[in-house]
């Protein structure tokens, strides 16, 4: 059957239909403290998300990942954790997290939480005990360095939120680490003391009903014992907004022990059945540490990168530099993906122009769930959710009102979930939202796109349908096909006979792909519902994407 020419590569040519449950799945990501309040006090919370479970079960996800909402002084809310085992009273109870666990378990939904290792709060009791001294327990369970000889920190290391990554304590008389804020003490993961604690509270939640773990900034959690000073990156001064931009961070993070680690993680966690773990993965060298992380069958199961968090539009050749990079060798890991997240600004502002994001946000919809890998839909993107604008004022955000306003911070996307178009605060509260919901957002609200209109959430319902029943876009190999124009991407997805073409026009123009298929090929589902059976097209409108199927 000669149906096209594909290119050189073909992803994933060995998938199998015997997977694991999160191979191939779609995991729903909430911020706790923005996606529904159930008490009133203006903070999402647990019993929000039971509330909410139906919605989130009503998509056709697989999972839910939740971010941090372990007890915490909220410096950087909810990612210094005080208490790894203890939920913060903000979000509720160890109790609401089982029921939590035990309704998401009755509608099909695995849970996954985050787990930030590579740093605690400067409230941990563990800090507070490293810090008394240098000769205590835990006096090596962070990371401690004397100061040069003139008072100045050992190193020119930069934190991320901006400025030295080094703090000094006056009663141990020395500098402690912090790659974020220095709120945020730098574990010391080379101990191994550290290394069975962090076992340890993984065995808690798991004795709880977790399903797996996503692991946040894990290419941190490790340093160069030696305190190397980073060499500079020397990109042009204009493209950077802080001074950790100024480095190659090859000496702060990144290190090679931290797979060695994974392993230790990984025998550990196969103790206790198909335990799902992901690694969150930033920096110059993503891709080779998405590799190594998740290399064998000994470390992760996953991991995902910024690629399609950052940087420019998503485009044909963007896709295809990504995805080529995984291209199913022995001993590869199974990506995962995400286009928006509590990190990063809503994919329809950040690529899309607003006369034209109604097309754009089903265009990138139907990408994701297309993509070999896992899918990671956030909060709203179900929606198609704009960026959500907060004034200076409103700033909660440390990165964003310290680079204010040469960047737009993380605020943005972490607005409240709208749920109700016309009641106070989009249905979110019945009390002071601890950000502003912003009214463009209300607009599209959950009670505003019901599955009686056309609307985006009721075509990613229908989308996600598609790929939950078809073995091919969940589990299939992918191969990119020659389209001759820069604007449109095409690839094939297979799983044993079936067969599946994906096609994408990324233009706010209309476009043509003059494609030479054989007979048999149908469209199952477009960006404008075209109907089930109809002929493969030529003419591509702006955004338009639709997913093919070859029939006997």
């Amino acid at each position: 059957m000669n149906i096209v020419t594909p290119s050189e590569i073909e992803l994933g040519h060995k998938s199998s239909d015997k997977a694991p449950w999160w191979k191939g799945a779609v995991i729903y990501h909430i911020y706790p403290r923005s996606f529904y309040d159930s008490n009133g006090d203006g903070i999402g919370d647990l019993r929000g998300c039971i509330e909410k479970l139906d919605h989130i079960a009503s998509l056709g996800v697989d999972a839910i990942w939740l971010s941090p909402f372990f007890k915490s002084p909220q410096a950087d809310y909810g990612y210094d954790i005080s208490d790894y085992k203890e939920i913060d009273p903000t979000f509720g109870t160890l109790d609401d997290f089982d029921d939590l666990v035990e309704q998401a378990h009755s509608r099909g939904l695995k849970i996954i939480i985050d787990q930030v290792y590579a740093h605690t709060s400067d409230q941990h009791a563990w800090f507070e005990e490293s810090r008394q001294s240098r000769k205590n327990v835990k006096s090596d369970w962070y990371v401690w360095a004397d100061p040069k000889i003139d008072g100045m920190p050992p190193n020119n290391w930069q934190s991320v939120f901006g400025g030295p990554a080094w703090e000094w304590d006056a009663r141990r008389q020395q500098y402690f680490m912090h790659n974020f804020l220095k709120e945020q003490p730098q574990l010391n993961v080379h101990n191994l003391d550290v290394q069975n604690a962090i076992l340890e509270i993984m065995r808690f939640w798991i004795d709880r009903g977790v399903d797996g773990f996503r692991m946040d900034a894990i290419n941190f959690a490790m340093h160069n014992r030696a305190m190397t000073d980073n060499p500079p990156s020397n990109l042009e001064r204009s493209r950077v907004t802080r001074p950790f931009d100024m480095q190659k961070r090859i000496h702060n993070q990144s290190q090679p022990e931290i797979p060695l680690f994974m392993e230790r993680i990984r025998k550990e966690l196969d103790k206790h059945g198909e335990i799902f773990t992901v690694a969150e993965i930033g920096g110059d060298e993503a891709l080779s540490e998405m590799r190594d992380y998740t290399y064998g069958d000994k470390r992760l199961n996953s991991a995902y990168s910024f690629d399609f968090l950052d940087g420019p539009p998503v485009s044909a050749d963007k896709v295809r530099g990504t995805l080529g990079n995984w291209i199913g060798e022995d001993g590869e890991g199974w990506p995962s993906w995400a286009f928006e997240n509590h990190d990063a600004p809503r994919a329809v502002s950040r690529w899309a122009k607003p006369e034209n994001r109604w097309f754009a946000a089903r265009n990138y919809m139907m990408l994701l769930l297309s993509l070999r890998g896992n899918a990671f839909i956030y909060q709203g993107e179900e929606l198609g959710l704009p960026q959500g604008e907060v004034a200076f004022e409103h700033l909660k955000d440390p990165e964003a009102i310290a680079n204010w306003p040469r960047t737009l911070g993380r605020d943005g996307a972490r607005v409240p979930m709208p749920w109700n178009k016309n009641a106070d605060h989009a249905g979110f509260t019945t009390g002071t939202p601890w950000i502003p919901v912003d009214p463009k957002q209300a607009e599209l609200a959950v009670d505003t796109q019901t599955d009686d209109i056309p609307c985006m959430l009721r075509f990613t319902k229908y989308a996600m349908g598609v790929r939950k029943r078809t073995l091919a876009l969940r589990l299939g190999s992918m191969t990119f096909m020659d389209t001759h124009n820069s604007s449109v991407l095409a690839f094939m997805r297979r799983h044993d006979e079936e067969h599946i073409m994906c096609v994408y026009n990324f233009s706010d123009k209309h476009s043509k792909w003059n494609h030479h298929l054989g007979k048999g090929w149908k469209v199952m589902f477009s960006h404008d519902g075209m109907s089930d059976g109809w002929e493969v097209p030529h003419d591509l409108p702006a955004y338009s994407a639709y997913w093919a199927k070859l029939t006997k």
